[in-house]
């Protein structure tokens, strides 16, 4: 017997429970378990993809298997990937009254060896190993996620649905821009009310009259821009009422509006996105947001290299972008003071470097604000 099935032998035995892992794609889900008085054989199952009933039928027969053969009723412990799927079958199995764990897969160690060999048979095993060492006990094994309630999963689809809207809007607006220059036309804004008015007075390079199929396409690209510009409007006025409705349910909501250089957008996606979630510490909050440092230490090797990006995403680029904001709108703070005093340091060099450590600092400023009412220091507020 080698030491990982000894391992899973004892495990199994201590727990007395059966653990299961949901390999999930759109096509099926391989279903692979192990239970105890099985021999701590691996079983493999497929199941349809999003047949939650046959899933659960399996689930069942595991149990009624465990139960022929040890006499005992065994909990079942089942863990998935986050993936595509969302959490609607994390809830379903919960309700059930099973134990459902959702894991980060980028956090399981994994061979590096130069071609990995990956199959759903080898990633069902893999998921059941870090779920027996996780129930062991074992630290940092892998990251199961903090499954956000619906009501919290759905507060944050009025942030990315506009953040979507937006960047199809720039591609329509950068295709007219590009359409346009190609005929020696520069200049025009489509964002503006009087777009179709200039379109019609708009010359080639050359002195002729913008081409006829060349007008009609920049018109149709219009009509979908103006359309989207519609749709951003609706998000923003549903933003702007749940804001409302937030301020008066959460404390946390209202001080973020407070502070000068913090709109409507930056509250709903910082506390959308991030502070919502309970952390334990600052180097937590700056990991969650994707800004935490990835040192490589190795020997005489100490380098840095760079933010890890691990978090989330839209979190990152949000805190990015506010940093910037944040030197307008609050220069006597005293992260701005900061800032100014390292770039000034190396002589105006690294700013791109030094507004990501101003973004990590910043939102562990808000982070301490909103949940201890810790003041930033030399910052301004709305009365």
């Amino acid at each position: 017997m080698n030491p990982n099935e000894h391992a899973s032998t004892m495990t199994n035995k201590e727990l007395d429970a059966i653990f299961v892992s949901v390999e999930l794609s759109k096509k099926t889900w391989l279903v692979t378990s192990i239970s105890p008085g099985a021999g701590e054989k691996l079983s493999r199952h497929m199941v349809g993809g999003g047949d939650i009933a046959g899933l659960l039928e399996r689930l069942g027969r595991l149990r009624q298997k465990a139960l022929e053969r040890t006499g005992r009723s065994c909990p079942v412990i089942i863990i998935q990937e986050a993936g595509l799927d969302g959490f609607w079958i994390h809830r379903v199995l919960e309700v059930e009254g099973h134990e459902s764990h959702v894991v980060d897969a980028a956090s399981i160690a994994t061979s590096r060896r130069r071609r990995r060999v990956k199959t759903d048979r080898l990633d069902g095993e893999t998921l059941i190993r870090a779920l027996l060492a996780f129930k062991r006990g074992e630290p940092r094994v892998c990251s199961m996620l903090r499954v956000p309630s619906p009501a919290e999963e759905d507060r944050r689809r009025i942030v990315r649905e506009r953040k979507v809207l937006m960047e199809e809007r720039i591609r329509h607006s950068n295709r007219i821009k590009g359409l346009l220059f190609s005929q020696g036309i520069n200049g025009y804004d489509p964002l503006r009310r009087d777009r179709r008015e200039r379109l019609e007075m708009l010359q080639t390079g050359d002195g002729r009259a913008l081409p006829d199929h060349m007008k009609r396409q920049v018109v149709r690209e219009l009509d979908r821009m103006e359309m989207l510009l519609d749709q951003i409007k609706a998000v923003e006025v549903e933003r702007d009422a749940m804001l409302v409705e937030e301020r008066q349910s959460a404390r946390e909501v209202a001080l973020l509006s407070k502070v000068v250089g913090v709109g409507p957008e930056f509250a709903a996606v910082l506390w959308g996105e991030g502070l919502f979630r309970h952390f334990d510490n600052r180097r937590q909050v700056a990991a969650y947001a994707g800004l935490a440092p990835t040192p490589w230490q190795s020997g005489s090797i100490d380098r840095e290299q760079g933010i890890g990006k691990s978090g989330n995403p839209r979190l990152r680029s949000t805190l990015l972008e506010m940093a910037w904001l944040w030197l307008r709108h609050q220069p006597a703070s005293q992260l701005s003071r900061w800032f100014n005093e390292r770039v000034a340091q190396n002589g105006g060099r690294f700013k791109k470097v030094m507004i990501t450590a101003l973004a990590r600092k910043l939102v562990v400023a808000l982070w301490k604000y909103v949940g201890a009412g810790v003041v930033i220091e030399g910052a301004t507020f709305r009365p």
